[in-house]
Parts: structure tokens; C-alpha cells; sequence
């Protein structure tokens, strides 16, 4: 059995990446043995379709179960055809997500926790989530800039009370780990500073 998990980095103590179809890398594990493989997301930075293509390259490797913050539309639609278990609101590490699998403390998912276009940075001002150089210059320059449109979002769908208070809820969580990084990378740039 394969488990793939949204990951902010290519290991077992990374962090579980609230996006799906534009996270960083999966890490593909099997629960069992721990035996895990790291993947790039070559559709993290795409123009659109991330959780569609995204949502077949994690079919393809052969996985049965995808763990990961939140899900859309057309990704869980996709996953759902090819037969996988979608678990939405994952947070923490991977490994001991994978833990919280293996103790039966994580329940299916039954539809998309977050409409089509979350990933993308929603919240005006907010760019494409946090900035992938992490200060190591190897950014790729994804702001706006003068003259840049920014890409029409659809119309949102009416959600029951109930849906959108989960969907808020996701979002604040997911903003809530951007935030934990942010803290962490410059309490770690701080720390050099001092020392340097």
C-alpha cells in the first residue's frame, strides 16, 4: 500500500502542505515499512489545471490513499475517479501524519473541503502563498507586478453553513502553518544574524 501526503519539503519530518494541487513535493510512503519516495510537483507553478494534472501524476505512482490540508474540486474529482481515499485537514509532520493514519484517527473525506482556485492565494495582497526562496535566491519572481492582471476567479458556488464554516476553518488553519514557517524562518535568519 502507497500513501502520498502534501509536503513543504522532500522528507518524513517536513511539514504536511495545506495545498494540494500546487504543493511543493509529495512524499509517497508506505506505511508499513516507512519506505518513502520524494516527488516535485512540476504543477505547483502552473498557469491553471494544478489540481487536475496534479491529481493524475499521484494516480499514476500507483498510490491508494492521499493525505494532504485541503483539496478542490477538480483534484478530488480526479482522485475519486481513479479509485484513491482522499483524507482532507491533515496538518503537522508527515511522519506522524502517517501515524495518525495507521491509528485509524483519520476519517475519508466524502467531497472537496475548499472551492477551485484555493491554492492560488485567494486573499488579495497575499501573492502565491508564502515565497518558495525561503531568502535563498531561488525565488521564481511570481508577483504582481504594475501592469499584471490578476486571473479572474469563477463565480463561488452556494455553500450550506455547515460547508463553509469547514472551509473557513481549513483556511484559517492553513494560513495559521504559513504563519508558524514565516515565525520559524525568521527566528532561523535572526539567530544568524546574531551569530554572524
Amino acid at each position: 500500500m502507497k500513501i502520498a501526503i502534501s509536503a513543504t519539503a522532500p522528507s518524513l519530518d517536513a511539514e504536511v502542505d495545506p495545498r494540494f494541487g500546487r504543493c511543493r513535493y509529495f512524499v509517497v510512503v508506505d506505511p508499513q515499512t516507512m519506505q518513502f519516495e520524494a516527488l516535485e510537483n512540476p504543477s505547483a507553478m502552473a498557469a491553471g489545471g494544478a489540481g487536475i494534472s496534479t491529481a493524475q501524476m499521484i494516480a499514476n505512482k500507483g498510490v491508494q490513499v492521499v493525505l494532504t490540508g485541503n483539496c478542490g474540486p477538480n483534484a478530488y474529482q480526479t482522485l475519486s475517479a481513479a479509485g484513491l481515499q482522499v483524507i482532507t485537514g491533515v496538518t503537522g509532520r508527515i511522519r506522524d501524519a502517517i501515524q495518525a493514519y495507521k491509528d485509524n484517527r483519520l476519517q475519508p473525506t466524502a467531497q472537496p473541503n475548499v472551492a477551485a482556485h484555493f491554492g492560488m492565494g485567494a486573499i488579495p495582497g497575499m501573492g502565491m502563498g508564502m515565497g518558495r526562496g525561503m531568502g535563498r535566491g531561488i525565488g521564481r519572481g511570481m508577483g504582481m507586478g504594475p501592469g499584471m492582471m490578476p486571473m479572474a476567479e469563477p463565480a463561488p458556488q452556494p455553500v450550506e453553513p455547515e460547508q463553509e464554516i469547514e472551509i473557513l476553518k481549513n483556511q484559517a488553519q492553513a494560513l495559521g502553518q504559513q504563519l508558524s514557517e514565516i515565525q520559524r524562518r525568521l527566528e532561523e535568519l535572526e539567530k544568524r544574524k546574531i551569530e554572524g
